[in-house]
């Protein structure tokens, strides 16, 4: 067996993992965050909210099935960095069109496998989220460390405008066309407007720029806020959209960064996580049915309720904003995140999380059918039908 280049890995508090080049042959440098996901690394690596993210797998064997040509979620691998345990020698299943590393590597990605993966992970857990260089061409730690320490960080980071699409398109109803929704893009997934259509509604995504004029002149029944990478406290464009269509009550729904922008539209704010949740396996309670659903989740900055120290418990109680009443209708059950809102009011809902999963558990699924209910009272209030 042809041994592997060395490579290294840096943290920005001085921590070092030795280890061995793995996809592309390089550096790079970004926030280190950990997913716990057993399973789904396509899913995650073509995730635009991990845009400028060093993604760490804690599950030890990666690269056992492949890759293929269905399972992306945008146009390309979007992770700054990638760091395994134990890439698979193998890539092994019936929908695979090729390896792992050879994507990584034809895509420019520079990773590093041999890693005590439990141990960064657990450094990470203790120290939180932090910035990160991985390199095999410079085995001097201090030399890598210094331009890890030189590299932008996540906090005030504006990064939709460079995941979203460039031109709008649509995604057609499957079967009877019900609703006209406009998503706007700040890194969606493939699979929101594929589970929209299921519920015979027509998608059409537009760019992070667009206004609320353009996205109404789609026909939109409602509107969709997307997922994302970067720091919600920057995004004001989005967040005036948000308040203008909470103004016309146009139906919106909001998930994980579009949930933190609907938050700062009602007039919360927002925070970053310690070490954010990045998995497919995380407890949320529906408080509106009393159910705890396992979740997909990519978060690392969360909404904040006013009154509510980080880590107590949020009361389920009506928070009065600038349009009427809000309930935090999901929570976290790991450390009492809201990973929800719910206006009373106004037809308006988030979840911090993916409902959409991909991967993932589909607990959460039922949420688009919530949003297409929200749509429907709202035209049967103004008396049009969409059949």
């Amino acid at each position: 067996m042809t041994r592997r280049r060395s490579a290294i890995l840096v943290l920005e508090d001085g921590r070092t993992f030795p280890g061995e080049a793995y996809g592309s042959v390089g550096e790079t440098f970004g926030e280190a965050v950990f997913n716990t996901g057993m399973t789904g690394y396509q899913e995650t690596l073509t995730d635009p909210s991990y845009h400028r993210q060093v993604v760490v797998q804690t599950a030890p064997h990666i690269g056992n099935t492949g890759v293929n040509g269905e399972d992306d979620e945008s146009g390309r691998i979007w992770v700054a960095g990638y760091v395994v345990r134990d890439p698979a020698r193998i890539g092994s299943n019936w929908r695979a069109t090729g390896g792992l590393e050879d994507r990584l590597a034809t895509e420019g990605v520079v990773g590093i496998s041999g890693v005590d993966t439990r141990a960064l992970t657990r450094h990470l857990r203790e120290r939180g989220a932090m910035r990160v260089g991985i390199s095999s061409i410079d085995s001097d730690p201090q030399s890598l460390l210094a331009r890890v320490r030189q590299a932008p960080q996540m906090v005030g980071a504006d990064l939709s405008a460079e995941v979203s699409t460039a031109e709008p398109y649509v995604v057609e109803a499957l079967g009877e066309h019900r609703f006209t929704v406009a998503a706007l893009d700040l890194g969606i997934k493939r699979n929101v407007p594929r589970r929209l259509a299921t519920r015979g509604v027509t998608t059409h995504v537009l760019p992070a720029s667009s206004s609320i004029e353009q996205m109404l002149a789609t026909g939109a029944d409602a509107i969709f806020l997307s997922p994302g990478p970067g720091d919600p406290a920057t995004a004001d464009a989005p967040v005036e959209l948000a308040r203008e269509a909470l103004r016309r009550e146009v139906p919106l729904f909001g998930i994980c960064f579009g949930s933190q922008i609907l938050g700062r539209a009602l007039g919360f704010g927002t925070y970053k996580l310690g070490y954010g949740h990045r998995g497919i396996n995380q407890p949320v309670l529906d408080r509106a049915t009393g159910k705890v659903e396992v979740t997909s989740h990519n978060h690392g900055f969360a909404v904040q309720v006013p009154g509510v120290v980080g880590g107590a418990v949020v009361p389920d109680q009506v928070i009065e904003t600038d349009f009427g009443g809000v309930r935090v209708s999901h929570v976290c059950l790991n450390d009492n995140v809201v990973e929800g809102l719910r206006a009373v009011d106004v037809p308006a809902f988030t979840v911090q999380y993916h409902p959409e999963a991909a991967a993932g558990p589909h607990d959460a699924d039922y949420l688009f059918d919530r949003f297409a209910d929200l749509i429907e009272g709202r035209n049967h209030s103004k008396g049009r039908s969409n059949a």
